[in-house]
């Protein structure tokens, strides 16, 4: 038995689903994936046995320099050595406020987390408490704001939520003005937020974030705008700056630490204090959190800022993942396969789909090609560009996809089944296992 077969059978006895994020989980990578991860240097990953790949999942997009980062380890490092939590706020906790509060105009204050869930969720109940009103509105394309019940119980896996509470949370489409002021029209008076991420896999057009903001600005409804992903990514001041619009409130997560466990709800002063001590005011429980201001992670934080500035890190993130896109595109083409293999979203943050004969997206096809992209040492369950993916990186990753391409062309004019060499992917999603 190899080590992996080893620790992933430890993992599904100790750990439900086998891992601690559902993203991490077996059943969505192909079976010839790694089961457990030892170790992460850069851009590349070694599995317990000690196989090598160059890593484009970066950690759930959380790691956006590159793991294990010589500066921003080094600063976390000084802050455990500080104590890494104290009795009470610490200096590198105002530190790295005053830090996220001089990055982000639209941000007087913040209140920091260890996830992105415990702060998307925070956002909402500070809208509620706000406007004294109920319904959250919520993208219906955007994959996952929080795993507490106000999100997940608008999923297919609301199993363990009740009615009651799925009832209050609502939907709209992205891109789609109407769905938005239909809702608006429809519970005039009753919703207290919408929440959404700036960008997915489809970009914005037609200033539709722009004229989601004048209907909640006209409807008196929060405007909350959820980076988890696009910040520190799209643009060090996020997708915010880069689309040209200011929400009410701001969540973030992942790539802001370069991995360390850090999460961030910012907003307006008049919101925010909601959560705070001002004489008179009815109290709000907005987050108290033990681990929340943990000070290696906050440490992370405000070096990974730095990093940023000096290395213009999204600049690069932008420029790798447009060689990487127009190298798949072009290998793709050389196949005949673009109508069948394309890239969606924005250069810095690409999806690939891939698709059956009817040109429909099929995870089957797409457990093909992925699978054969481990092969050749590159573990792609999406496309995360760090700074540390360089030309030499990108490369590479074009000559593996070369020959996968290969192999999904082969499966396209056969029996996919015929192709598949373990078990089919699996969307996160669905009701039943």
């Amino acid at each position: 038995m190899s080590r992996n077969e080893e620790y992933g059978r430890k993992a599904h006895m100790l750990i439900p689903a086998g891992a601690h994020t559902y993203s991490r989980t077996d059943e969505v990578f192909p079976g010839n994936a790694p089961r457990v991860i030892e170790r992460s240097k850069g851009v590349y990953t070694w599995d317990v046995d000690g196989n090598e790949y160059i890593d484009y999942g970066m950690a759930c997009r959380s790691v956006t320099v590159g793991y294990d980062y010589d500066r921003i380890s080094a600063a976390a490092i000084r802050q455990i050595h500080n104590g890494n939590t104290a009795t009470k706020a610490s200096k590198i906790e105002v530190e790295a406020a005053e830090v996220m509060c001089n990055l982000f105009p639209w941000v007087d204050m913040v209140k920091f987390a260890k996830n992105g869930s415990t702060v998307t969720t925070a956002a909402t109940k500070l809208a509620r408490a706000y406007t004294g009103k109920k319904y959250i509105v919520r993208c219906a394309e955007h994959f996952f704001f929080s795993y507490d019940d106000w999100f997940i119980g608008s999923t297919v896996m609301n199993a363990g939520i009740p009615r009651e509470i799925q009832d209050l949370t609502l939907l709209f489409h992205f891109n789609d003005i109407d769905s938005v002021k239909n809702l608006f029209e429809q519970y005039k008076g009753e919703i207290a937020a919408l929440i959404m991420e700036p960008c997915d896999t489809e970009e914005p057009v037609d200033n539709f974030l722009q004229e989601v903001r004048k209907l909640c600005t006209e409807y008196g409804v929060i405007y909350i705008l959820d980076e988890m992903i696009t910040g520190f990514r799209w643009d060090l001041q996020g997708a915010c700056k880069y689309y040209g619009v200011e929400p009410d409130m701001v969540t973030f997560g992942k790539g802001m630490a370069n991995g360390f466990s850090v999460a961030a709800l910012g907003g307006k002063r008049e919101i925010m204090e909601l959560g705070g001590l001002t004489p008179g005011k009815e109290r709000v429980f907005l987050v108290s959190t033990t681990h929340g201001a943990e000070m290696s992670s906050l440490g992370a934080l405000v070096e990974t800022v730095d990093v940023y500035k000096q290395l213009n890190v999204t600049d690069h993130i932008w420029a790798m993942g447009k060689r990487l896109v127009n190298g798949l595109r072009n290998i793709a083409k050389e196949y005949s396969l673009q109508e069948y293999f394309y890239i969606e979203g924005a250069e810095c943050s690409p999806n690939f789909v891939i698709c059956d004969k009817e040109r429909k997206a099929s995870l089957e096809y797409r457990t093909v090609f992925l699978q054969e992209m481990i092969k050749s040492g590159i573990l792609m369950p999406c496309i995360a560009i760090a700074y540390q993916h360089t030309e030499k990186e990108i490369d590479r990753t074009l000559d593996a996809a070369r020959n996968a391409m290969k192999i999904y062309s082969n499966a396209l004019n056969g029996n996919v089944r015929d192709f598949v060499e373990g078990n089919v992917i699996k969307p996160v999603f669905r009701r039943f296992n």
